[in-house]
């Protein structure tokens, strides 16, 4: 009998990727990631290797290369199909060889093949990619290396086919990660956090616009690694000039210079004092069975749906009044509270509440599609702007499908995603708000999700922006080729950033200038920058990348919307970009064969799936199957050794989705004061004088009734006290609540009400206050 060793799966299986090193390399808002995967060989068959992993949605994949003892092997972008049939002739010659490809059904899920590796043999596996840092509301830039590859669900009729994806408990994944990151920026780091245990930052430089960081000793690749970046005064406009590689032709994209500008709009301060009072709200849940794991690393019995019924109960308290709304919810099916939106009022927003006061993690699968199908059916409300926030932890197959579906109507809403726990699906988050001229949030760990969703909140009440447009004032004999896509939306202080190919020459001292002018509430606005088209230094073609990535996914969703109508003319497009620059595309895939020493590699070919992470929190899943206890899905019979790639874990939902029984028995957490406040407040924005009031406020009814000023309005009184309280004890959450004490505000000088003055003195008095009136904006 063999002596197994090395690292084992929970089923006794040799796993032959032992470690992944990361290094992270972070110029301003854009990074470039190289991870080392280290593989060794510790049994006496030769293997083939099989490894399902996510990586960033919008990362461009750049460099591929395996190295075995002193032989380096660089691979090619090659069509996919082509890509394949090097593979597997390879391994049937008995050679080595190694692909790395995307997803057909998603653009954050990669497959590496490692073939015939040779026992006792180890070898090591580069991969490289660059992405851009999204700014989140708190102005820091998110970067995340996903270590999460939760099962995706395959909506029920679909064409693709299910494959297996082999995944453990996060806490069981038997391979370490070492993680670097080096951080630099004209402007000065101010600090650098994580989801995970860091060692302290350090300055590499005295203007402290340099630092490096690691992650802290010991710690397991079993979580999402979530960095969040900030600088001083990070918000300001700027254009990178990248020259083109010297090799490559004059004319074409990687030949040419390539310019990223960084824009970030300031709107009138006229039109950002004003908060609209319309817009049709639709709210869309996600009620899967993941949706019942524990929301974050520390409060085992909060739950993410129970964390997005509380982030509702914000979210309908703080709507104007003058709107209409609707809340669907998904799983396997789909519900809606109304059979269409209804206008905002006391009566709707409280039916709405009870409703949701009910819902559960308890409707199976993850099939977004028909919701969206269904709401996009609706016709929209005349002078009520249509803005859609989906919640969800995003873990469907068809992403891709899901995204088309968005931008189709693109036209009639915004949409803003909020990404809940780890292994939610960047490429459908990022991509339903990217479509949807939205914005995207991700919550995990111990974020509050209120936080994040009331920013977005915020985002949608600003006026909608209207004819945009980008113009360029370049030098004489210079022109520009826009390689992003026009830009459909624009936020107050949001970063939009363009890609445009730089043909023609012109003197070092140069300049130009990129204007972007826009519509916003019938005023006429811009917003100019002035750059220097002398190349910058060191950029490597990390702009050239990015830009070729952008227009790849343009052209990849224009060929989908016409499929079937331009003859494969896009595609073509798509494989020649891809090849010509390095990036991956989903037509495209990395193959690397090594000829180097002629040998035959002898004896019959074992697979053996590396598995990946996923989070099982809350949830008690029946692993057992003829694959061993840990393998999600079904194998399918295929053309060859080779895998196909994952559009969807064939995973039984009834069982998978299963919330822990234990779940259910806890006792259930007192509510959160703030949250307790907020629920007794009235659509129009006032509370009552009652005995809930009393209680939220920590005080009994006699105490708050006998304090009351003679005269005034028993209303009045409590909100004025409501309003005191929050100033007064939740400054740390008044992101969450200023929406709503703006039309608690409203509503007071709505009732011209006498003796304000009165009664803040006495709401003072009776809460141990020291609130002016013009702090509570009274």
């Amino acid at each position: 009998m063999m002596n197994r060793c090395g690292l084992l799966t929970p089923e006794k299986k040799t796993v032959p990727l032992k470690s992944i090193d990361v290094e992270l390399e972070v110029r301003d808002h854009v990074s470039t990631v190289v991870s080392t995967l280290n593989y060794e060989n510790k049994e006496d068959k030769p293997l083939e290797a099989v490894f399902v992993f996510p990586l960033p949605g919008d990362a461009a994949v750049c460099h591929f290369s395996a190295k075995i003892g002193q032989t380096e092997i660089v691979a090619e972008v090659k069509e996919k199909q082509q890509a394949r049939e090097e593979y597997d002739d390879a391994l049937s010659s008995g050679q080595q060889a190694f692909l790395l490809e995307e997803s057909d059904q998603s653009p954050d899920i990669f497959s590496l093949s490692v073939g015939s590796l040779p026992p006792g043999e180890s070898a090591s596996i580069r991969l490289e990619y660059v992405t851009e840092l999204a700014v989140q509301a708190d102005d820091g830039l998110r970067f995340c290396l996903p270590a999460v590859l939760n099962p995706r669900y395959q909506p029920q009729g679909s064409e693709a086919s299910s494959v297996q994806v082999t995944s453990v408990p996060a806490s069981l994944v038997p391979y370490s990660l070492s993680f670097f990151a080096r951080v630099s920026s004209p402007r000065p780091v101010t600090k650098v956090e994580s989801s995970c245990s860091l060692d302290p930052l350090q300055y590499l430089n005295t203007e402290q616009t340099q630092a490096m960081v690691r992650l802290a000793a010991g710690h397991k690749f079993d979580r999402d690694v979530e960095l969040l970046i900030y600088y001083k005064d990070a918000h300001q406009p700027n254009a990178v000039v990248e020259a083109g590689q010297t090799s490559a032709k004059p004319g074409t994209l990687m030949g040419d210079q390539v310019v990223m500008v960084s824009l970030y709009p300031e709107f009138p301060q006229a039109v950002m004092s004003t908060v609209a009072s319309c817009g049709e709200f639709v709210f869309l849940l996600d009620r899967s069975g993941s949706m019942g794991c524990s929301s974050n690393n520390s409060k085992q019995q909060e739950t993410r749906i129970g964390n997005a019924r509380d982030t509702l109960l914000l979210l309908l308290k703080s709507l104007p009044m003058g709107c209409y709304f609707n809340i669907y919810s998904f799983g396997s099916t789909y519900e809606s509270i109304f059979p269409k939106s209804v206008e905002y009022s006391e009566t709707t927003m409280e039916e709405a509440l009870k409703t949701v006061d009910t819902m559960d993690a308890n409707l199976g699968g993850t099939e977004i599609l028909r919701p969206l199908k269904h709401i996009y059916s609706q016709s929209c409300i005349p002078n009520q702007p249509r803005q859609l926030f989906v919640f969800t932890d995003g873990e469907v197959g068809n992403t891709k499908e899901v995204l088309d579906l968005v931008k189709k109507n693109s036209f009639s809403h915004r949409c803003f995603s909020f990404g809940i726990g780890e292994g939610a699906s960047s490429a459908l988050i990022n991509g339903l708000a990217k479509e949807g001229g939205g914005h995207a949030q991700f919550i995990t760990g111990t974020d509050r999700m209120q936080t994040k969703v009331m920013q977005s909140l915020r985002f949608a009440l600003q006026p909608a922006v209207e004819n945009i447009s980008v113009t360029w004032d370049l030098p004489k004999g210079v022109s520009v080729t826009l390689l992003s896509p026009p830009i459909t939306t624009i936020f107050q202080g949001q970063r939009s950033l363009v890609y445009a190919q730089q043909t023609g020459q012109c003197s070092k001292a140069a300049e130009g200038r990129v204007t972007v002018k826009y519509s916003l509430a019938g005023h006429l606005s811009q917003n100019q920058l002035r750059f220097s088209l002398k190349p910058a230094e060191d950029t490597g073609l990390t702009i050239h990348r990015l830009g070729a990535r952008t227009l790849i996914r343009f052209m990849e969703m224009e060929e989908r919307e016409h499929q079937g109508q331009q003859d494969g003319g896009v595609k073509e497009k798509v494989v020649e970009l891809s090849v010509q620059s390095g990036v991956s595309s989903s037509f495209t895939a990395f193959i690397a064969v090594n000829k180097s020493d002629g040998k035959v590699i002898q004896g019959p070919l074992v697979r053996r799936d590396v598995p990946v992470a996923m989070m099982m929190k809350g949830l008690h899943i029946p692993f057992a199957g003829p694959s061993g206890p840990f393998l999600l899905g079904s194998s399918r019979k295929c053309r060859s050794r080779r895998m196909p790639m994952p559009c969807g874990a064939s995973v039984n939902m009834a069982s998978f989705h299963l919330i822990s029984s234990d779940a259910h028995l806890a006792k259930q957490p007192s509510r959160d004061p703030l949250l307790q406040l907020v629920s007794l407040q009235k659509a129009s924005g006032c509370w009552l004088l009652d005995p809930g009031l009393a209680a939220a406020l920590g005080k009994t009814s006699e105490e708050v009734e006998n304090t009351k000023p003679a005269s005034v309005q028993q209303e009045v009184w409590a909100t004025v006290l409501a309003l005191i309280w929050l100033h007064g004890f939740k400054t740390d959450a008044k992101d969450e609540w200023e929406l709503l004490a703006m039309k608690a505000v409203s509503w007071l000088h709505a009732q011209n009400a006498p003796y304000v003055t009165e009664c803040v003195e006495a709401g003072n008095a009776l809460l141990g206050c020291k609130m002016q009136k013009d702090t509570l904006g009274l």
